[in-house]
């Protein structure tokens, strides 16, 4: 986790710096942060996965080219950060909304949005591309965990739900075991979804992943038949794919947003 010390350090000489906002959202509230050098520029919003928070995608965040074409925000998602710390909330539905009132406030740009997930929050952003496509431009999922059957535990999953144990782990890493053990059956609520997804969408895996089954991609390359889809596996690279392959990630965004142009 970073501090507010750190995050102020780290942007102390920065041109551009993020601003801090929130919107009151089911009882808690949903912050995020912006990299605004226009405010009018087309939307460009990022999802961490779990655990996480918004400074996850900070070396994005930071890149002047991406901020010169873009209009960027980056969320904690609902239960992490500044978004009701340690109160889990385990519906990818209710997740997806939260970031949809993101979109009703921040957009002031007449084009259409671009999303980017990763991880668990890929299936967030694919769910919020299915319902509102009419404000959705691209999609892109980054490391994806979306296949109900694959679910990855660990020696330490189970323990991490005992209450003894909980005790003793931050906040953060127990919403992220509430979430683990809740995620096979919310994507399994989104299987009938993904006929839906009309949206154009790029998925991006590392070949080396440890973290999401690589079973995911072939789910995602059997499932995503509606949309125009790219799919991309990366050689030598894991599951951080924006901090592992940042280039790539920055190029795919840039060569959609000149063919928009």
């Amino acid at each position: 986790m970073r501090s507010d010390k750190e995050l102020d350090e780290h942007y102390k000489h920065a041109t551009i710096k993020p601003s801090y906002r929130s919107l009151p959202f089911d009882k808690r509230k949903i912050h995020y942060a912006v990299m605004a050098k226009n405010d009018t520029l087309p939307l460009l919003i990022f999802v961490h996965g779990a655990p996480g928070a918004w400074y996850g995608y900070m070396n994005l965040m930071d890149d002047t080219t991406l901020q010169n074409k873009f209009k960027m925000i980056s969320v904690d998602r609902l239960g992490y950060g500044k978004s009701g710390y340690g109160l889990a909330e385990l519906s990818t539905e209710m997740q997806a909304k939260s970031i949809e009132a993101i979109i009703g406030k921040e957009n002031q740009s007449s084009k259409k949005v671009t999303l980017m997930g990763r991880s668990y929050g890929a299936p967030i952003t694919a769910l919020l591309a299915i319902n509102h496509p009419e404000t959705i431009d691209k999609l892109y999922m980054i490391s994806p965990v979306i296949d109900p059957d694959k679910e990855k535990f660990y020696w330490f999953s189970g323990p991490g739900k005992w209450k003894p144990v909980q005790w003793l782990l931050p906040d953060l890493l127990n919403v992220a075991t509430a979430e683990k053990f809740a995620h096979e059956n919310e994507m399994k609520k989104l299987l009938p979804e993904w006929d839906k997804l009309c949206v154009p969408t790029t998925v991006i895996a590392g070949e080396t992943d440890k973290i999401a089954d690589t079973a995911n991609f072939t789910f995602a390359k059997r499932h995503l038949t509606h949309c125009d889809t790219t799919l991309l596996r990366l050689k030598n690279t894991g599951h951080l794919v924006t901090y592992e392959q940042p280039e790539i990630v920055k190029a795919l965004l840039l060569r959609e947003q000149f063919k928009r142009n």
